[in-house]
C-alpha cells in the first residue's frame, strides 16, 4: 500500500524539480538543509539530470561536489550526460566527465547518442 504524499511536500518537491530546469543555484541551498541529492520526480529524473539536459553547467557542478550522482539513470534508461550530449551543451559534458560521468551507461549511452549526432566526446 502506497502512503499518499501531502499537497504541500509535492508542491515543494515540484518547486525544487523547476528551480533545477530553470538553474537556480537555490537547490543548492536546498540540498544543503537536507534535500535528497539525488531526489527524483515521476519521471526518475534527478536534479542533476534536469539541470545538465537544460544547459547548467554551475548548477550541474555544485550538485556533483553535493554527490549527486552522474551515472543515475532515469526511468527511461537515460543517463544526465546523454542528455547533455543530445542537447549540445560540451561544457555540461565536461563537468559530468570530471565528476565520473560513464560514458558508456544509459540506453542509448552519451558515446552512443554522440555517434547519432556527430559529437565529439571528452578522451
Amino acid at each position: 500500500m502506497t502512503e499518499e504524499i501531502p499537497d504541500d511536500i509535492v508542491a515543494f518537491a515540484s518547486r525544487v524539480f523547476d528551480l533545477a530546469r530553470s538553474g537556480d543555484a537555490t537547490v543548492l541551498e536546498y540540498v544543503d538543509q537536507g534535500v535528497a541529492v539525488d531526489l527524483t520526480n515521476d519521471a526518475g529524473d534527478t536534479l542533476l539530470m534536469l539541470a545538465s539536459y537544460n544547459g547548467h553547467a554551475t548548477l550541474v557542478e555544485g550538485l556533483l561536489e553535493r554527490g549527486a550522482d552522474p551515472n543515475k539513470l532515469n526511468d527511461r534508461g537515460q543517463s544526465p550526460t546523454a542528455g547533455a550530449v543530445f542537447k549540445g551543451f560540451d561544457d555540461v559534458i565536461g563537468v559530468l566527465v570530471a565528476g565520473g560521468a560513464d560514458l558508456d551507461a544509459g540506453q542509448p549511452s552519451a558515446r552512443a547518442t554522440a555517434q547519432m549526432f556527430g559529437r565529439n566526446l571528452p578522451a
